[in-house]
């Protein structure tokens, strides 16, 4: 005995399925959270401690965003992982930055000294992970392979990164 089933319902289940299997994937990206500074206990990893020098005042707001250290997703538009933001504070600050497993990643940094939420070249910082020098030629966009922090299972790896202002 055959069962024939009509198409449409089985194209829609079919669609429904992809999609749930689609969605983890997507999930992974954008993920804003608080700096907690408990997950970057030892062995709680993994997990990046950054530490921020240079931040020239207590106004504004830093942000401090994860991304995979691969081409297709460094500095990408909406391909950053975790994002912190906390008001500034002059000097040094520290963020504990959970990354998602095992892997490569690169940190970005972000002193919004007014607070606007725009970049204001004048007055704003910034800074990636491993101080890669920022020049002409590559736009403020060093290559992934000279921001990459390597990262293990349970790992904390701790970093430090200099603010840059104009």
């Amino acid at each position: 005995m055959s069962l024939k089933f009509p198409k449409a319902p089985l194209a829609a289940a079919a669609g429904l399925a992809a999609l749930a299997v689609a969605m983890p994937a997507a999930a992974q990206y954008r993920d804003e959270a608080r700096n907690d500074m408990s997950q970057c206990r030892a062995g709680g990893g993994p997990a990046i401690m950054v530490t921020v020098d240079g931040i020239k005042a207590s106004e504004g707001r830093m942000r401090v965003q994860s991304y995979r250290a691969t081409s297709a997703e460094w500095l990408a538009k909406g391909k950053w992982l975790k994002r912190i933001e906390a008001p500034a504070k002059a000097g040094t600050m520290t963020f504990c930055v959970p990354v998602p497993a095992t892997g490569t990643y690169g940190i970005a940094v972000r002193h919004d000294v007014n607070g606007n939420g725009k970049t204001d070249l004048g007055s704003d910082g910034g800074a990636m992970s491993n101080n890669p020098s920022i020049n002409i030629f590559n736009l403020g966009k060093p290559s992934y392979t000279k921001v990459g922090v390597p990262v293990g299972n349970k790992e904390v790896k701790s970093i430090r990164i200099q603010m840059r202002y104009m």
